[in-house]
């Protein structure tokens, strides 16, 4: 798999479209276009900005070994998710969720947690059967 390719798969597992891709990167879909299909050569420039954005591994992404994505520590994923939210301007209810939950007390996110928890038995237990 070439560059192209990969940044074509990197692309594609966050399921982005071309002009979303591009928009994050700060080029028209053309050029992400263009680099997926080899027409273009990823310069090391698009490259970092694709790895810093998208928290791809670098090695990966150049070579093709190792992960496509880097592991994140808990804190850090969960930073990197609110950023993604802010940054996008179609990711309204997203942010509305997170305002919802950023105003909720200590007592009530104790109750949300409890809820959740009981969904999740339950989906998992439907799975079972």
């Amino acid at each position: 798999m070439e560059q192209g390719e990969r940044v074509k798969a990197v692309r594609k597992d966050l399921n982005m479209t071309l002009e979303s891709f591009g928009k994050r990167l700060g080029v028209t879909k053309t050029a992400i276009s263009n680099i997926e299909n080899g027409a273009r050569c990823l310069t090391d420039q698009m490259l970092l900005a694709i790895c810093r954005e998208f928290n791809v591994n670098e090695n990966w992404l150049r070579t093709g070994e190792g992960d496509m994505f880097l592991k994140l520590s808990r804190d850090d994923e969960i930073a990197a998710y609110v950023g993604r939210v802010m940054a996008d301007e179609n990711a309204f209810y997203q942010q509305k969720l997170l305002l919802f939950l950023s105003r909720l007390s200590p007592e009530m996110l104790q109750k949300l947690e409890s809820v959740a928890d009981e969904v999740l038995s339950e989906s998992k237990k439907e799975q079972k059967d």
